[in-house]
């Protein structure tokens, strides 16, 4: 039977999604990248941006503005499957696009140098009514 939530490794997970966070409000490009699997199956599917493998990712955050990055959180999810597989889902919201919702979901797989995104997607909608 699959392990889910298991204490240890949920924390090792949250640990990483922090880590990210700050890194990307931050505009610390080195951490973003070193925390998405270098590998040409990697994807990021943004906001305006179709992603495939790492060094389309990498040429991204390098010419990303790092104006406008901060924002707050909501219904974080991190649920781990096992030991090794996790997806972690949120909803943000930016001061600078009123009116509107963010969704980010990551999965993350352990690999042998620790925690890292093989998938993620990123979207704003109008933020729902009801």
């Amino acid at each position: 039977m699959l392990e889910i939530d298991i204490p240890e490794v949920k924390a090792e997970v949250e640990a990483a999604f922090a880590l990210y966070e700050a890194a990307l409000v931050g505009n610390d490009v080195e951490t973003l990248e070193a925390l998405f699997r270098d590998d040409p199956r990697t994807i990021r599917f943004g906001g305006g941006e179709n992603l495939y493998g790492m060094d389309a990712i990498r040429a991204f955050r390098r010419a990303r503005s790092p104006v406008g990055l901060a924002r707050n959180l909501a219904q974080t999810v991190i649920t781990t499957y096992g030991r090794d597989f996790a997806v972690a889902s949120t909803l943000f919201y930016r001061d600078n696009a009123p009116g509107k919702v963010g969704r980010q979901q990551q999965t993350w797989v352990r690999q042998p140098d620790g925690w890292r995104v093989v998938a993620a997607h990123v979207s704003m909608i109008d933020e729902p009514t009801a």
